[in-house]
């Protein structure tokens, strides 16, 4: 038992030596400074070396970026070399996108990176290496930059995803890039005249608000080089066909005269899309409505259905182009190509309603032309042959044509009477011949008959179911549609 309570004292007396010499580790190594000071003279006795640790140079205190660009020494209020020479600043541009072009709105909308080069002699710095220092829109609020805005804009925004997208380049020199990206609505005044045939010129604007020419010289840096543009911009209404860059001065009658860039960019017009949505549903229609023409002359639903149908069709055609375009006060190409495919279209129904019409009217005259024959004949036994030559009598019945007709040309024609008026001879109706509709032509050939019938002079003329306007309209109507086609695009493709 004595034996037992020695061991346990000894290796608790172990335990709490080590604690003790773990905790003395401990506290050398965060006061590895203090216990080197103390213990040098240790150490130097003991002959042995110890290497001292450099200073940890992300500890030290750096300059603000205020300090370092003097910021806080300067009045950024005011311009560069304020009330010297007027400070030059070079612009360029690099157009991003051409989103939309508005016909109606008259606008375009285009995102572009809009750059400016000046000197600022009060943010020079001094570097070793002679290299620029870059930051984000967070300084531009402290120093001066242009005041440059874009003339004629209806909206315009900085795109702020995820930050504010501007950038500023400061070189040791004092020279500074200032960059930010842009979309701009602006307004671009087009002419329709020509529509859809056209082509359109607009511009963007860019111009100092506060300063004039003799404060702030704005101008293009590298010419017509300043403005450069990507390859895969395209829209789905126009060609892009240039950009260029010009420059102006602009006078205002309060403020005096300003520097003004212009972005200048030319577009012309797709014309397939507008053939298919617009000029070859109009001739379609204009075509559907001479299908009248063959139409008979009797089948009154049917032709002035489709008379009302192309023409309300038209009128849609018409509607719906207007309505994608402004309300301007000029006739447009696209209008007079409509506007004459409609006339055409009306035309055609009018002309059903003058042939019908003219045939109602001499419908009128043959059924009172057989009134009259009917009571001449009551009061006769047979027409009256007096002052003929030589009479003759012929028959036909319902089912003579048109080569019958014409081998009485040369005969003057005689009273046209019907079997039931007049009584027939035996030596011309047989008796076994079964009654039917008959026309008893009396014709007389008098001594002029040679003569009139090399003349071709046809005497006697037989109603048939197509009008004579229609036969002309046949020829007349296309022919003339066509004529207007090739006068109208000869026109104004060749102009363009």
């Amino acid at each position: 038992m004595p034996y037992l309570t020695k061991s346990l004292f000894l290796f608790f007396c172990l335990v709490v030596t080590g604690e003790c010499r773990n905790h003395g580790h401990r506290v050398r190594r965060w006061t590895g400074t203090v216990e080197t000071a103390k213990h040098g003279t240790e150490t130097a006795n003991h002959g042995t070396s110890l290497t001292k640790k450099p200073p940890d140079v992300t500890k030290n205190r750096k300059l603000k970026t205020e300090q370092l660009l003097k910021v806080d020494d300067h009045d950024f209020t005011m311009r560069p070399a304020f009330g010297g020479p007027a400070i030059p600043v070079g612009v360029d541009v690099q157009v991003e996108s051409l989103d939309s072009i508005s016909e109606v709105d008259m606008d375009f909308t285009m995102t572009l990176y809009l750059r400016h080069y000046w000197k600022d002699e009060r943010l020079t710095f001094t570097s070793s290496t002679n290299k620029s220092m870059t930051f984000d829109g967070r300084l531009v609020k402290k120093i001066w930059v242009p005041d440059v805005f874009f003339v004629h804009s209806k909206r315009s925004f900085i795109h702020d995803t995820t930050t504010d997208n501007i950038m500023l380049r400061v070189f040791p020199d004092g020279h500074v890039l200032y960059s930010l990206r842009v979309t701009v609505t602006a307004a671009c005044n087009m002419d329709f005249s020509r529509f859809p045939l056209d082509t359109q010129t607009c511009s963007l604007e860019l111009e100092s608000y506060a300063y004039t020419d003799e404060d702030l010289m704005l101008y293009w840096k590298s010419g017509d080089e300043s403005l450069s543009t990507d390859d895969r911009i395209s829209l789905s209404q126009f060609l892009i066909q240039k950009f260029h860059t010009t420059s102006h001065l602009a006078f205002y009658s309060s403020t005096g005269w300003y520097n003004r860039l212009y972005i200048n960019f030319t577009l012309r017009r797709h014309i397939f899309f507008f053939l298919l949505q617009t000029y070859f549903p109009a001739t379609l229609m204009v075509m559907l409505s001479w299908v009248s023409f063959w139409i008979d002359r009797r089948a009154v639903p049917a032709r002035v259905s489709l008379g009302i149908t192309t023409v309300l069709t038209m009128s849609t055609i018409i509607t719906g182009v207007n309505a994608s375009m402004p309300r301007v006060s000029y006739i447009k190409a696209v209008d007079i190509y409509l506007w004459v495919s409609f006339v055409f279209v009306f035309l055609s129904v009018l002309e059903y309603a003058a042939v019908n019409y003219l045939s109602t009217v001499q419908d009128r005259r043959e059924r009172k032309m057989r009134d009259e024959i009917r009571e001449r004949a009551r009061s006769q036994s047979l027409p009256c042959t007096c002052g003929m030559s030589q009479t003759r009598t012929m028959i036909l019945d319902g089912n003579y044509s048109e080569a019958d007709t014409n081998s009485l040309a040369g005969y003057t024609s005689g009273t046209m009477v019907s079997e039931e008026d007049v009584e027939m001879p035996h030596e011309v109706m047989n008796e076994k011949q079964t009654p039917g509709e008959h026309m008893v032509v009396h014709l007389s050939v008098s001594s002029e008959s040679t003569t009139t019938k090399k003349k071709g002079i046809r005497a006697l003329k037989i109603i048939q179911n197509t009008h004579a306007i229609d036969k002309y309209s046949r020829m007349l109507f296309p022919g003339s549609y066509i004529l207007f086609n090739f006068i109208y695009w000869c026109s104004y493709c060749i102009g363009a």
